[in-house]
């Protein structure tokens, strides 16, 4: 077993904080001092981890208590990490915030315990000064299995704001490791469901990756950041690995990219890899047909509502998929996916693989959902357990085909999604790591389909 990485997981007490900033802006300054960063998000997230891999040039990696288990967040960090001279980890919500109804599960604070790695605290000081020394003090000595090695003040205002809050932390027993004061460029904008992908600002994103990277270099502590990483305890676990391909010859599986579909655990492509598949990317906005021998599909998240109109414009590549899925090819598709599947969305001509139509609305339907497969399909035999997430503003009609996908018991039970001929579709978020099956099944799938 190879000796673990140095790590540090930077959270917060709650939302808003600027962990987003910090760990992102952490990750460029280490990367440019010609540290090998990796870059990891705790919990479903799959924006943040486009700013990370903008600011480490590795791809942006999630840690998933909920979906994947608990027992896969080493194998996954030291998966993700192999190489590495350090691993930055974002958190979610505030440090002991989890999955509702569940204690910690997928909490920051446990996937810190879990990766035996020291906190670093990010407190929005912008209207508090000795208060804040209360603040930190009830959060590291909530828990004293989790460990918090360090603050860094963010949003201060002046100089003596500074000093006002360094004076009542010396009385806390944290370390400072940084103070940022409030800064241009380096907010990020936001829409209906969090902030825009990276994939879609371009030019403006890598410039507020770098802004990031230079608040953080000058405002920072570097070296007593990197030595409180190395400090993390050895991790006792070895790496995940995708299984590897039955018998039998490569198939092409494409798979939907671009501005429109950025929703994307990177484990999944490696999985499809494994299991068979030639995994090629395509661009639904731009692309005229699918890729060459295309004999399976797989169209994940994103923001096909923002871009519907492009979308619809491409006639040939919508009637390309339309034959595809009549062929009885394997097609999976989430969310965003299950949009692109319909026969409009918001009054704008899709796919029309399903007869059901899609619209935006002012709901927020967010939360974790443990769901069984109802039907049989190419992802899932009929009673396949799977933990999944779900999160979005639209609404499909009606809900779930004759043949639905998925059963969801919880928060309230009902049936939801699409089974129909190759086609599996439904607004349930997986994570095929937690079953590698799925992919394996898949990919099969495609080889006699």
């Amino acid at each position: 077993m190879s000796p673990s990485v140095p790590r540090l997981v930077v959270a917060a007490p709650s939302s808003g904080s600027g962990k987003t900033t910090v760990a992102t802006g952490l990750m460029a300054a280490f990367a440019a001092r010609g540290v090998a960063v990796s870059p990891h998000k705790v919990g479903p997230d799959y924006i943040d981890p486009g700013y990370h891999a903008l600011a480490t040039g590795r791809v942006g990696r999630n840690l998933d208590a909920y979906l994947c288990g608990p027992e896969l967040i080493g194998p996954l960090f030291r998966h993700g990490a192999r190489g590495c001279d350090l691993a930055v980890v974002e958190g979610v919500m505030g440090l002991f915030d989890g999955a509702a109804g569940e204690g910690e599960l997928a909490s920051t604070a446990q996937v810190a315990r879990l990766l035996r790695a020291p906190v670093v605290l990010v407190v929005d000081a912008s209207s508090q000064s000795r208060s804040v020394a209360a603040l930190v003090h009830g959060f590291a000595s909530w828990d004293p299995r989790v460990r918090i090695g360090g603050v860094i003040l963010n949003k201060v205002a002046s100089d003596r704001h500074e000093e006002l809050l360094r004076e009542a932390l010396d009385s806390a027993g944290v370390p400072v490791l940084g103070v940022l004061r409030r800064a241009a460029g380096v907010d990020t904008p936001s829409r209906h469901l969090g902030l825009v992908p990276a994939a879609e600002r371009h030019t403006d994103a890598v410039e507020a990756v770098a802004a990031m990277g230079a608040q953080v270099e000058a405002g920072c502590d570097l070296d007593a950041l990197l030595a409180l990483a190395r400090g993390a305890g050895d991790l006792a676990c070895d790496a995940w690995e995708p299984p590897a391909a039955a018998p039998g010859g490569r198939t092409v599986v494409a798979v939907a990219g671009g501005p429109a579909f950025t929703f994307s655990y990177a484990e999944h492509a490696e999985l499809l890899t494994a299991a068979g598949a030639d995994v090629v990317p395509f661009d639904p906005l731009r692309d005229a047909c699918l890729p060459d021998g295309t004999a399976g599909l797989v169209i994940g998240g994103g923001f096909p509502e923002v871009y519907a109109a492009e979308l619809s414009a491409n006639e040939p590549l919508r009637k390309a998929v339309a034959d595809l899925a009549a062929s009885g090819a394997p097609v999976a598709a989430e969310c965003a996916g299950l949009l692109y599947l319909c026969r409009e969305l918001d009054g704008l001509p899709m796919c029309g693989v399903l007869d059901a139509t899609a619209r935006m609305t002012e709901r927020l339907t967010l939360g974790y959902r443990d769901a069984v497969a109802v039907s049989d399909s190419a992802l899932a035999a009929a009673g396949t357990r799977m933990r999944a997430h779900e999160f979005h503003r639209t609404v499909v009609e009606p809900g779930a085909g004759a043949a639905p996908a998925w059963g969801v018991r919880t928060p309230a039970r009902r049936v939801e999604g699409f089974v129909q001929g190759g086609v599996h579709a439904s607004y349930l978020h997986t994570h095929w790591a937690a079953a590698p099956g799925v992919a394996r099944r898949f990919v099969e799938r495609c080889r006699t389909s």
